[in-house]
């Protein structure tokens, strides 16, 4: 964490010294010449640390760390104060302040001082964050499913989440795949340590490495000092790789080094540093076949897939989607302050019937947008994007839940089944099926062969 700094003293040369030095650490700073010039600026700007002398004209260092710590209580205040006036720096600390530095000035104390500061500030954050996470997974209350196919997962997560195995997530985009993950840390004994999300598609190949190892001062242009990679900040936690298939094949054998003996090599770095890090990995790729077809190197594959978890489609769980849906108006009416009691039968059986391309995340959008376009007290079908309506999928359908999945489910298969010329094979690969259940389906449903 690069703090954002706002040093304020009535002598220029003071303030200019103390910029340029936080500068050079890599800090953000910025200057003001008196109180009130230093009010303006937190009112435009969100600084992590203000840095104020206590003798200035307008308005003293006092009054200034006083109306700071009232308007803008997560900024820490450092008072600038000579030996002279310590009763007045002590006072500062008793309103709030976290620490003082004496003129003249050290400049590595200073520095020590704005680290230790942030690094409180971190400690923080990470237990905040902690609490929220553990309090919002621990019981699986955010991974909705009472479908067969979900209870399955959640007794792979079960089992899984006391083992130090990694774990290969895999699943179409909008399964819920970070979700589960985090299901997992936090129902491990690696809880109480760093779970660590990576969405390996959205980092520059030219800094993967450094993201994932670190790297040392110097060790390339830009490198103004040493860095922790992703490895290091999950120490002793879970480290997510979101995308996993994205990573390059240069990438992909340090990646397998590192889980196999444990150790990472920063860039620029001449010795290894041991780490102890939970693999989980998630793809909505077909890893195996990119292995077949030298996209993805085998025996990384392998390091990772010690467990596979393989999440099905909204369309494969259809009734779960009341359960999703009575989530997503709870979670929507919280946010928006809305108070929308649920869907009238109408547009539930639409919503049940919707081939969902996005999966969850475009139910969840198709909810969102209902909320806020909803006049009265239950969802009604105008409040639904218009290819939704369509009357392919509202018109004829049953009212009981159980009757319009059937119903739902055997149109949908007759449809592919045509679309393929009733070849079994690619209609249950398109359907991601496996030919017996293709075949199950069929009977239960009464589909002629």
């Amino acid at each position: 964490m690069k703090a954002h700094v706002l040093v304020v003293d009535d002598e220029r040369s003071i303030r200019d010294s103390l910029k340029t030095v936080l500068q050079e650490e890599g800090y953000q700073a910025k200057t003001a010449s008196d109180g009130k010039e230093a009010l303006n600026l937190l009112h435009q700007e969100d600084f992590d640390i203000l840095i104020t002398d206590l003798k200035m004209p307008e308005m003293d260092g006092l009054e200034l760390t006083k109306k700071c710590l009232q308007a803008y209580p997560k900024t820490a205040v450092m008072i600038i104060t000579a030996y002279g006036s310590l009763d007045s720096a002590i006072q500062a600390l008793r309103l709030g302040a976290q620490d003082y530095i004496l003129k003249p000035f050290d400049f590595d104390d200073v520095l020590l001082k704005v680290q230790r500061i942030i690094r409180q500030k971190e400690i923080l954050l990470e237990n905040k964050l902690l609490r929220r996470e553990i309090h919002g997974r621990y019981d699986f209350s955010n991974i909705i499913g009472q479908s067969p196919q979900m209870q399955k997962v959640f007794n792979l997560i079960r089992k899984v989440a006391k083992t130090k195995g990694n774990v290969l997530i895999t699943g179409k985009s909008g399964t819920g795949k970070e979700l589960v993950a985090r299901a997992i840390h936090f129902n491990s004994d690696r809880a109480n340590k760093p779970f660590v999300p990576i969405n390996c598609g959205a980092i520059v190949g030219t800094l993967m490495e450094s993201e994932f190892f670190g790297h040392k001062k110097g060790s390339f242009t830009g490198a103004i000092q040493d860095k922790d990679g992703y490895f290091k900040m999950a120490d002793g936690g879970t480290l997510f790789l979101d995308e996993v298939g994205d990573i390059p094949l240069p990438l992909q054998v340090k990646l397998l080094r590192a889980i196999e003996e444990g150790t990472i090599m920063p860039v620029g770095a001449t010795e290894p540093i041991e780490v102890d890090v939970r693999i989980i990995a998630a793809t909505n790729r077909d890893l195996l076949r990119d292995t077949e077809e030298g996209r993805f190197r085998e025996d990384l594959y392998y390091r990772l897939n010690v467990v596979e978890i393989k999440l099905p489609s909204l369309n494969e769980r259809r009734e779960d989607i009341p359960l999703l849906v009575d989530h997503f108006i709870k979670k929507y009416n919280k946010e928006l302050k809305r108070n929308i009691l649920g869907t009238d039968n109408e547009t539930m059986r639409i919503l049940m019937n919707y081939p969902y391309k996005g999966g969850i995340r475009e139910l969840e959008n198709v909810i969102e947008r209902a909320l806020i376009l909803c006049e009265g007290a239950y969802i009604t079908k105008q409040d639904l994007p218009p290819n939704m309506i369509g009357e392919e999928f509202d018109e004829g359908m049953p009212d009981r839940l159980k009757d319009a999945v059937a119903t739902f489910e055997k149109r949908h298969i007759i449809n592919i089944l045509k679309r393929t010329d009733n070849d079994k094979e690619k209609a249950a690969k398109i359907l991601d099926i496996s030919l017996s259940s293709l075949y199950r389906k069929m009977d239960e449903l009464n589909i002629k062969k």
